[in-house]
């Protein structure tokens, strides 16, 4: 992980711990759509037995010393799964996120990602220790996510006035259309393709993806992406089926 400097730190912090046995790269860096500065870091670790609350300790300090140095900027993030927990997919564990701690799942997608695409910074490859997901699995994973938050989410119009939610809620759509229909996942950089909206809008998505300070309407961008969040969800469980 010599090309990504903050990884490489991470996974050299976290293994001077001694009860982190694997660092696991998930999300766009697994896939080969990751674009610096652009793209979050998703890692999951696992750990020999719980994160307990020095433990956790430990774990904030390394992640802000992180965040304002060689991670500054990166959103790296890392959900840590006891190894006695892996195989709960209702579980949450801590999870650093944004820079902060959260509990979280493991969700669905991430384990599609980790057994489909991802690597280990150091120890097992998740296939070692992860079941295979088929095609069933994965668009059980993307109703999930559909039929879970973003179904929550559509209730709260308001939400899409946040330009990174209305941007988010796009681009998981077209992910999450792609993953019912075919029981493959879709990169973000393809979902922009994939996004259900007017050109003038896919065209500002395409820009962002790349970088680039690019502004979309904000009311206008709000209610195109809320609905088709609200389309997507309502389908689901019914059209939208292999």
């Amino acid at each position: 992980m010599a090309d990504v400097p903050s990884v490489a730190e991470f996974g050299r912090r976290l293994g001077e711990f001694g009860w982190v046995s694997d660092l696991w790269v998930a999300g766009s860096l697994a896939t080969g759509d990751y674009l610096p500065g652009v793209s979050d870091l998703d890692l999951v670790a696992v750990t020999d037995g719980p994160v307990d609350p020095p433990r956790l300790a430990a774990l904030t300090a390394v992640h802000r010393q992180l965040d304002a140095g060689v991670a500054a900027g990166a959103d790296l993030g890392c959900v840590y799964v006891d190894s006695a927990r892996l195989a709960d997919p209702a579980h949450r564990h801590p999870t650093w996120t944004h820079g902060q701690l959260v509990h979280r799942i493991l969700s669905g997608i991430t384990r599609a990602e980790l057994v489909g695409h991802g690597f280990a910074v150091f120890g097992r490859p998740p296939t070692d220790l992860l079941p295979g997901m088929g095609p069933d699995d994965v668009r059980a994973a993307a109703r999930a996510e559909l039929d879970g938050y973003w179904s929550w989410a559509v209730r709260r119009p308001w939400l899409w006035l946040d330009p990174i939610i209305a941007d988010l809620s796009l681009t998981s759509m077209a992910r999450g259309r792609h993953a019912l229909r075919t029981g493959t996942l879709l990169t973000k950089s393809l979902a922009v393709e994939a996004a259900e909206a007017p050109g003038w809008l896919v065209d500002q998505l395409r820009a962002r993806r790349r970088g680039e300070a690019r502004r979309s309407p904000r009311l206008r961008t709000a209610v195109v992406s809320w609905r088709d969040a609200r389309r997507t969800t309502r389908l689901s469980g019914e059209r939208l089926q292999p």
